[in-house]
């Protein structure tokens, strides 16, 4: 695979590239050019005879791809990605984001790795022209989704759609280093030296409904990311509790398919200031995850709690419908059904419905993912390493895994489980420690060389023995001596 990338220069033109082919041939091209260092450096590994990953990759989304694109130029291509979903729909973007364009602008790079020929501009010029880029507004989520199956084609990922991580437990090689052990979902068991999980949104804990609302029969409410028959909501009385993005996008949703909705806001008024649009600018996003721990719990305290504001067009596309009010203040405190309908409790009298819908987004919680149960325990959190100064106290922060300089998770108890250094964070649950890295498009170009580093180094060193005793054998002649021509005194 790698040597497809690092073959003989094509000759593509630097300007005027048109077609998804001649596009192509420029990735190619491109890569190629910058492919220094080329030497191979990676060494096997065995357990039990056979051959052991590298690095396994959990999540095929946007993070997940443009971190195996880093590791192959990197020259690390024992790789594997895995996804649940099946090809073309990993990620939010076709599935339960119901927005239909992306919230960041359209000129921010992401999975490119500052590589101009695999940016969003360059793939979508290549089919549309120049100036259907210019009179572009947001990029169209179904248009994300295909740039990123593109992406993944012409790079020729390794991914492997369909199965998942179910567990994780420590296991050693041959040699006696370190490796860790994944169960898949088809019951296979891979051995590999290091895991990246790149789950998005809930990899490290859940999404977040009411224990109330939670007990109401499932066909008659969801949590956002939940697959929601729309059309069966048509006529009927839709509550949606939360007022960020993710939840008026559920309204939006509900509304074009004809339901009557009603959206509950539990504070005084919504939020119009998106807070994640202040903090892109290169001085934070490189360097907020080196910062004392007292700031990274202020800063991305403050951000986090403001919640996340809905875009212009978001809102416009709820209030186009007579049939949306919003009510503001007015928090729910228990549900249940009232005959056929759901009877909501909140703190200005009841409110009845026909369905439910939460988006009150995600709450970090490593019990909750099966994969990571059988490990939650041993998991350092930011309340196991961080007491905040009286009256910054938030039991939602307390919860975040609090990582290592390379993303990696870290023992609660020091020496007890040393083998966690081997597995690396790259989702939401990054956000405390580092900002918005493994989660956010406007992040990628600068965290994912970086978890790559860490990952590389910790590959580097666990071969020191094996580099050691290849540098000793090296004796690759740059010349080759005419012995006669040399005068021994």
């Amino acid at each position: 695979m790698y040597a497809k990338w690092h073959s003989a220069c094509w000759p593509v033109p630097m300007h005027g590239v048109t077609g998804l082919a001649a596009l192509e041939a420029q990735v190619r091209r491109d890569i190629a050019l910058t492919a220094h260092p080329r030497a191979d450096w990676m060494k096997e590994n065995f357990r039990g005879g056979k051959p052991v990953l590298d690095v396994l990759i959990v999540g095929a989304g946007q993070s997940g791809l443009a971190t195996a694109f880093q590791l192959i130029r990197e020259r690390v291509s024992n790789i594997l990605v895995i996804d649940r979903a099946p090809r073309g729909k990993e990620g939010p973007w076709v599935t339960f984001a119901r927005m239909p364009t992306l919230r960041s602008p359209k000129d921010q790079t992401g999975p490119d790795l500052d590589v101009p020929s695999l940016t969003f501009q360059a793939w979508y010029e290549a089919q549309h022209g120049a100036e259907a880029w210019a009179a572009l507004g947001l990029i169209a989520s179904k248009d994300w989704q295909d740039y990123l199956v593109w992406y993944r084609k012409v790079l020729d990922l390794p991914v492997r759609n369909e199965v998942d991580a179910t567990a994780i437990a420590p296991g050693t090689l041959d040699d006696g280093g370190r490796c860790l052990l994944v169960t898949l979902s088809t019951g296979e068991v891979i051995a590999t030296r290091k895991l990246v999980l790149a789950t998005g949104q809930d990899g490290t804990g859940e999404w977040w409904m009411p224990d109330f609302i939670k007990a109401l029969p499932k066909d008659r409410r969801a949590c956002a990311p939940d697959e929601i028959d729309f059309e069966r909501l048509r006529g009927r009385k839709v509550a949606v509790l939360g007022a960020g993005a993710t939840a008026m996008d559920n309204a939006a949703t509900a509304l074009e398919h004809g339901a009557d909705v009603d959206l509950f806001c539990r504070r005084a008024e919504p939020s119009a200031v998106q807070q994640y649009r202040w903090l892109t600018f290169a001085g934070f996003l490189r360097h907020i995850g080196e910062m004392p721990d007292l700031w990274r719990w202020r800063i991305m305290g403050h951000i986090m709690r403001s919640r996340e504001g809905f875009p212009s067009d978001t809102y416009k596309r709820v209030m186009a419908f007579p049939d949306f009010r919003m009510h503001l203040g007015r928090s729910w405190t228990d549900a249940r059904m009232d005959g056929d309908r759901i009877r909501i409790d909140t703190n200005r009298g009841p409110f009845h419905a026909d369905f439910a819908i939460c988006g009150l987004g995600t709450r970090q919680n490593v019990h909750a993912r099966p994969e990571l149960a059988g490990i939650a325990d041993q998991i350092a959190l930011w309340k196991d390493r961080f007491t905040p100064p009286p009256g910054e106290e938030d039991p939602l922060l307390d919860a975040f895994p609090y990582l290592g300089a390379d993303y990696s998770f870290q023992e609660k108890t020091p020496g007890a489980a040393p083998w966690l250094a081997d597995i690396h964070l790259f989702g939401i649950g990054s956000t405390l420690s580092f900002g918005p890295s493994g989660s956010s498009i406007n992040a990628m170009t600068i965290h994912v060389p970086r978890l790559v580093s860490g990952v590389t180094r910790g590959l580097f060193e666990g071969d020191l023995q094996k580099h050691w005793e290849s540098l000793k054998a090296y004796d690759v002649k740059q010349v080759e001596f005419d012995w006669s021509r040399f005068i021994r005194e």
